[in-house]
């Protein structure tokens, strides 16, 4: 029957089915008992019980045969047969109406609890979807299609305009725009072209791609992200942990209070025994703390959700509540606040020298070097659409320079003292722009041709685009403190802080990883909960460190999104302020449902024991409060 359509839709909405049968049971019972019809009443209404009681009967009885804990399933089917026992000691068969209604509302309760869980899962199954089944394989210059699971490292892929990216990779050929907002969470479609990476499950423009598989289609983007939401849903963050410890206690003490006042009052009082264990089981119904349980998870797991579908993945509840609470939020420079890919930012010539002709000569050489400062010049001159003359005699000497010669003559690109080794004289105002550039954090690259100077090329790690509005907006939002951390030299971080608006007290630089969790550790001493964001290996003990580690999700390596708590994916830093909002108000909704289950509990309390509440009103006021919290928490579904 499962294979049906209706059958799929009966498994899916068991406990609504159930909810609405029982429903539909106890309006029948209820019509019976006013017709006099009092058999037929007695038929139905036990059927309305076993329907509607059934999984929490089930698993109440799971909790107390394997942790011998009473839970509040159990104390209100409890409630609930007590009821019924009495409407049939007395005869008062309204009381198994009660009962029953008590059954029923919890049974809706807890269909309503269901849907609302599955409706947080929506947008985790739908990532399931994104990538398609095959891909256009390119093998020896032919398309050939195969399916997703038989591609390998350094398969090249073909992406027609319109279809998905099959797995993650880097384009070899071709540019188009790509819709990423299924991934990333991006508005607007993202210009994509040579070198660029791209996303399984993101959608192609009107251009044609050639891909290069860097990432196995098991362990892409889509695979990282289901993994982590499926991780953050099955572990309780500690505010439910106390929840639930306080719920088993609690019940035992509410059973306690329960039978206390079921027999103390007609043997001390001299109470009528009938009101008084009435009044007793109400007391049970309207004590019970599902409300107080339902105030937590709802709101953490909408939150999950809602982080998830805007490119923002916290691995716990927990990392939810905690990124509420951050005071601070240290970073690493390199690949995390910078792009970490060096680029030619500056050329000065001596009087007279075009920069192109600077660039092209010192291109020409660099392009058989395979140092990150040479491959940032050769590509800058690539992206220029340079020709370059061909180079004889190639020469590099390790960590200094290279040497070469262009139709005889000779050029020496690389460090001032190899330069100087070549004894060449320099202006005045290029050794003080040299002097200026290298006061700024660049590394500058002095350029030689036929024994003359022709300039020189200041080289730097850009910064990510929006880091500096990022800090701006985090400084905003009341985060008392940006802190940069990093293993580069002191000059080269101050100009960084300088151009980000860190300030410099708040520097720490020539850093080995085992020194940033000193300063981590000093950090959370003085604000206590500091969030730390890496991308490297070498921060991997710093984010385990931190309160909250925060790894970047595409330029992170595994080894720092495995120790992190919290993955930005596709490098989007100012997702930052997102996960402090997302944080914050999921910890206002949460005290707002809690302080709102405890009031209405002692509203109930106080009702039943003025005698101004019936069973059904009772029932009604304790589920009611349970289904208002659970759809607050239901809030955070929304951006």
């Amino acid at each position: 029957m499962t294979g049906l359509p209706y059958g799929k839709f009966l498994q899916k909405y068991s406990q609504a089915n159930a909810a609405a049968i029982c429903g539909i049971l106890v309006i029948l019972g209820w019509l019976c008992l006013n017709l006099n019809w009092i058999s037929f009443a007695l038929l139905i209404l036990p059927a309305a019980y076993a329907l509607g009681g059934y999984e929490s009967t089930k698993q109440g009885l799971i909790t107390l045969w394997q942790e011998k804990e009473l839970d509040v399933d159990l104390l209100m089917i409890l409630a609930a047969l007590g009821a019924a026992c009495l409407g049939l000691w007395r005869q008062e068969y309204y009381l198994i109406i009660d009962g029953a209604v008590l059954i029923l509302i919890f049974a809706i309760s807890g269909a309503l609890e269901s849907i609302a869980m599955q409706r947080t899962e929506r947008n985790i199954r739908s990532l399931m979807a994104l990538t398609p089944n095959n891909a256009r394989k390119i093998d020896n210059g032919q398309e050939k299609k195969i399916p997703i699971s038989q591609l390998q490292l350094g398969d090249i892929v073909l992406v027609k305009p319109g279809e998905i990216i099959p797995a993650d990779g880097i384009i070899v050929e071709g540019q188009s725009t790509l819709n990423q907002a299924p991934i990333t969470g991006e508005s607007f479609p993202v210009d994509k072209a040579i070198e660029d990476e791209v996303f399984a499950g993101t959608i192609n423009g009107n251009g044609v791609l050639r891909v290069k598989i860097d990432r196995p289609p098991g362990n892409n983007l889509i695979q990282r992200v289901i993994k982590l939401v499926q991780q953050a849903q099955t572990e309780a963050p500690p505010s439910q942990l106390f929840i639930e410890r306080f719920e088993r206690g609690y019940a035992k003490l509410i059973v306690i209070v329960g039978i206390s006042l079921a027999i103390l009052p007609p043997l001390v009082l001299n109470w009528d025994w009938e009101t008084t264990i009435y009044r007793a089981l109400i007391f049970l119904v309207v004590a019970s703390p599902c409300a107080l349980m339902a105030s937590i998870m709802p709101t953490l797991l909408s939150g999950i959700a809602n982080g998830a579908r805007n490119g923002i993945l916290f691995k716990t509840g927990a990392t939810l509540e905690l990124m509420g609470k951050v005071r601070a939020i240290a970073f690493d420079k390199t690949g995390t606040l910078t792009l970490g890919k060096l680029q030619v930012v500056e050329i000065v010539t001596v009087t007279g020298i075009c920069k192109t002709e600077v660039l092209r000569i010192a291109a020409a050489v660099e392009s058989y070097s395979e140092h990150p400062i040479g491959e940032a010049i050769f590509l800058q001159a690539k992206k220029q659409k340079l020709q370059l003359p061909p180079v004889t005699n190639i020469k590099a000497t390790s960590g200094r320079g290279i040497n070469g010669q262009i139709e005889g003559k000779s050029v020496v690109v690389g460090k001032a003292s190899y330069v100087c080794d070549s004894q060449i004289n320099s202006p005045v105002f290029m050794t003080t722009s040299a002097r200026q550039l290298q006061d700024k954090g660049y590394t500058v690259v002095w350029v030689v041709f036929d024994g003359e100077l022709l300039g020189i090329i200041a080289i730097a790690d850009t910064l990510r685009p929006k880091a500096a509005e990022t800090i701006t907006r985090l400084k905003q939002l009341g985060i008392e403190e940006t802190i940069l951390l990093t293993g580069d030299n002191q000059s080269t971080a101050n100009s960084v802080a300088t151009q980000l608006g860190i300030k410099k007290v708040s520097v720490y630089a020539e850093l080995l990883p085992e020194d940033k969790v000193r300063v981590l550790k000093k950090l959370q001493r003085e604000y206590q909960t500091v969030a730390m964001v890496g991308d490297g290996i070498n921060d991997a003990p710093a984010l385990a460190q931190a309160t909250v580690g925060i790894a970047m999700g595409a330029a992170g390596s595994d080894v720092a999104m495995e120790t992190a708590d919290l993955v930005l994916m596709a490098d989007r830093l100012e997702k930052l302020e997102g996960a402090i909002r997302l944080g914050r108000r999921s910890l206002r909704i949460i005290k707002q449902n809690i302080v709102f289950a405890i009031g209405f509990i002692v509203l109930l309390l106080i009702a039943n024991f003025s005698g101004h509440i019936t069973m059904p009103l009772g029932v009604i006021g304790h589920e009611g409060s349970t289904v208002i919290v659970t759809l607050s928490g239901l809030r955070l579904l929304r951006s």
